[in-house]
């Protein structure tokens, strides 16, 4: 990677080796505990990773392409057309029959009650609009069906990370000014209203954070400089998952349409 003045380009969804992608750092970076909390779910649900599972806010199809190998079939919706290019390209590569779509989590458009499962990723943090996501995600999901999120809670240590770290200090920008807002960091307590508006029947949520601070910034700075891949970044961050822990950043958490 090609570093001007110390200060790499930040654009997402870019296939160019010199530009700095948050988004796919992020989606590495969160890959394991996603994967891990999501068979966890379904193993005390008694469920298989089977049938048919749609991800809303896919990204480069780190997830979708996860949830095939576990063995569903997938349909990953993202509203970055040149994301949704890259995907296409890593599932050929991968021989994955992974359908990605271009669209907006705000419009879904995807046949009702046709998914076992629902991971909302990249997507809460976003939306200005969460209640007509969470419409179209409920809308998606058979008959208690099973949505996972994970998202970034409202606190003064995320806006630390998200706005402050994330989109301004120059030694770790990776994301451009203006994708995150405080006021579209969602609370748990918020999320769970959310999903009750909705149908959804919340099960709880389980924080989600880097090994410790130091493991962050070095991994993160070490990708965004183009000196380790995604598999070495998941690796160098290390997220693990922290159930009973309150989340000061980042958390996960999942709901069946109807009753539990």
């Amino acid at each position: 990677m090609t570093v001007r003045n110390g200060a790499p380009r930040i654009e997402p969804d870019s296939a160019d080796p010199d530009a700095v992608d948050g988004r796919q750092i992020r989606a590495a970076a969160f890959q394991r505990v996603r994967l891990e909390y999501t068979s966890g779910v379904l193993e005390r649900l008694g469920r298989a990773p089977s049938g048919r599972a749609l991800v809303v806010g896919s990204g480069r199809g780190l997830l979708p392409h996860g949830l095939a190998r576990l063995g569903f079939t997938v349909t990953a919706v993202d509203p970055s057309g040149p994301a949704t290019a890259l995907a296409r390209e890593a599932a050929a590569r991968a021989g994955l029959a992974v359908e990605h779509r271009t669209g907006s989590a705000e419009r879904l458009d995807v046949p009702e009650a046709a998914y076992e499962l629902v991971y909302l990723a990249d997507t809460l943090e976003i939306t200005a609009d969460p209640d007509r996501v969470m419409e179209r995600a409920a809308r998606a999901l058979v008959p208690e069906g099973v949505l996972v999120y994970d998202t970034v809670n409202r606190t003064v240590v995320s806006r630390l990370v998200y706005l402050v770290a994330f989109q301004r200090l120059p030694l770790t920008r990776i994301m451009p000014a203006g994708r995150y807002a405080a006021r579209r960091l969602r609370t748990p307590a918020e999320v769970a209203a959310l999903l009750a508006r909705h149908g959804l029947t919340g099960a709880g949520i389980c924080d989600f954070h880097p090994r410790d601070l130091r493991s962050l910034v070095a991994g993160t700075l070490a990708r965004r400089r183009g000196r380790i891949g995604d598999d070495a970044l998941a690796e160098a961050v290390g997220c693990e998952l922290a159930p009973g822990s309150a989340p000061l950043v980042t958390y996960l958490g999942h709901a069946r349409k109807g009753r539990l």
